[in-house]
């Protein structure tokens, strides 16, 4: 890897020893994203962690403007000063938004050039909402067995009364002893569905291929709850196997379909398209909540991504929280369950509204096999 003209051998002047790494090699390797500028504001140098924010590869880079790719000025900024920019929205390729810092600095040895880091806050904002996530399902996993303990069981001595009533009542006394079997029966559900919580059984996991998995998903709800939607796929073919439970993936992915369809019927858009893509994403790591010298490589990503409103502004932060559901119906269960386990993968679960028109993203990071 090397800038055009001299290259970057002028910038190995700490190599000092048989065994110094090259410049170009950390250069490359470096966690923040960088971009070398010309002084056109063309790119002529990124390295990998430039090439995962902005989702291209370097030769899809060099020679572009920079402006093209963030949406921010930077040609009208000073060449010879340097500037930096907080909390800063840009607009990166594929619709997509994000909040970052960008600091940019002139090189001195190359007059007009320089030299641009971009700080992307998704890492540190997964980081928070997987200490929000083991928060919420130490919170849900005392209430489920709580409950279950303490209503469920008297629960079935309630349906049994109202059996035994049923069978010598008039046919008013049976509308209303019906009533009650149909209340005990929905509450008896909801219990059932908590009790998911209370399993904190480590998952038996092994090498999964997630597009066989989201494969098997689509099919299923084409068969029922999404008949009448349109299902993109847009897979990265050469993406490595997901370190899962199949059982649980098959879960977590039918649920947020499930809820996408949901959320678009709800606005009355009864035939829309629901996007499922994959990429592999270099650099993405969270601290283990098992040890804290320990961190996990979370690589491959997989969005669920819908045509509905998303979720009210109020309770977006909070959507992973039990009982938060903006359904009149609704439970509150459906994504505290998912979030429960995608965190048993070691993984993260993040809401976000991105895109041209805006569209809900829900975007997994898993753990791959490791070599």
């Amino acid at each position: 890897m090397a800038l055009p003209g001299s290259g970057l051998i002028r910038f190995r002047r700490g190599a000092a020893g048989p065994g110094a790494q090259p410049f170009a090699d950390v250069f490359a390797t470096l966690p923040t994203a960088v971009l070398v500028l010309d002084p056109d504001g063309l790119i002529a140098e990124a390295n990998i962690a430039a090439e995962a924010l902005l989702n291209l590869s370097r030769p899809a880079l060099v020679g572009r403007p920079v402006e093209e790719l963030i949406g921010h000025p930077l040609t009208s900024m000073p060449v010879d000063q340097p500037f930096a920019a907080y909390d800063l929205e840009v607009a990166l390729p594929g619709r997509r938004k994000a909040q970052v810092d960008l600091m940019a600095a002139p090189l001195p040895e190359r007059p007009g050039w320089r030299a641009i880091t971009i700080h992307g806050r998704t890492p540190q904002a997964l980081a928070g909402r997987r200490t929000e996530r083991e928060a919420g399902t130490l919170t849900a996993v005392g209430a489920a067995a709580m409950l279950a303990h303490e209503i469920k069981n008297p629960l079935s001595g309630i349906r049994g009364a109202a059996q035994l009533l049923e069978s010598g009542a008039d046919e008013g006394g049976r509308a209303l002893t019906a009533l009650i079997r149909n209340e005990v029966d929905r509450i008896t559900a909801l219990i059932d569905r908590m009790e998911g919580f209370t399993d904190t059984r480590p998952l038996e996991r092994g090498p999964q291929n997630i597009h066989a998995i989201l494969g098997h998903v689509r099919d299923v709800a084409r068969q029922g709850f999404a008949a009448g939607c349109t299902v993109r796929e847009i897979y990265d073919p050469s993406l490595p196997e997901v370190y899962g439970h199949r059982d649980s993936l098959v879960q977590i992915f039918m649920n947020l379909v499930k809820n996408a369809v949901e959320a678009m019927e709800r606005e009355g858009i009864m035939n829309g398209t629901i996007t499922l893509t994959t990429a592999y994403r270099h650099g993405i790591s969270m601290g283990s909540s098992k040890s804290a010298r320990t961190r996990i490589n979370l690589p491959i990503e997989v969005c669920v991504i819908d045509e509905g409103p998303g979720a009210p502004q109020a309770i977006g932060a909070h959507l992973f929280d039990p009982f938060i559901s903006s359904k009149r119906s609704g439970g509150g269960l459906g994504l505290t369950l998912v979030d429960k386990l995608v965190g048993d993968h070691d993984g993260v679960i993040e809401y976000r509204r991105e895109g041209d028109p805006e569209r809900t993203v829900f975007r997994l990071l898993l753990p791959r096999v490791k070599d």
